[in-house]
């Protein structure tokens, strides 16, 4: 049996199956994973685009005036210290006041005269008159008012606003 076990011996393995020289050797074992320590974070995701909208302050487009003077206001404004409308004539508000920016646009219907059309700016409680009257195109509107007064001021005609 010596014999045997002398002759088992000096085969060795067989060419080509024994460990390479110079390479680490690695052992595989069954991997779990291990509880995580880093905090679950979900990946940062991009801020919604926003829409862009047009809006009564971007001037754009003129709207009903949430926060702008009322229709009485501007009689009184024009009744008053403007001195345009005399106390006497009856005179009701057909359009507005529609508002774009810190401006304003009425229509008022005059018994017994043509409409007027009014364009004034500033605060709610204290409007300042910029013009009035049948053809309210000015060199200011045009140059300094907001897009949606000039389109309803300039582009309607005179006497031809909103509704007319």
């Amino acid at each position: 049996m010596v014999l045997a076990v002398a002759v088992l011996a000096g085969c060795g393995a067989p060419p080509g199956l024994g460990e390479p020289t110079g390479v680490a050797t690695h052992t595989a074992s069954p991997t779990t994973p291990a509880p995580s320590t880093a905090p679950t974070t979900t990946p940062p995701t991009a801020a919604p685009l926003a829409t862009v909208t047009p809006t009564a302050d971007a001037g754009l487009v003129a709207t009903a005036c949430r926060n702008g003077p009322t229709g009485q206001r501007v009689l009184q404004l024009l009744r008053g210290q403007a001195g345009v409308l005399p106390a006497n004539v009856r005179v009701r508000v057909r359009t507005g006041p529609l508002c774009a920016g810190d401006w304003q646009f009425t229509v008022l219907e005059v018994t017994g005269h043509e409409e007027l059309q009014v364009v004034t700016r500033g605060k709610a409680s204290a409007p300042v008159l910029v013009t009035a009257g049948t053809d309210v195109c000015t060199v200011e509107v045009r140059a300094v008012s907001p897009a949606g007064i000039r389109t309803l001021a300039c582009d309607a005609g005179p006497a031809n606003g909103p509704g007319a």
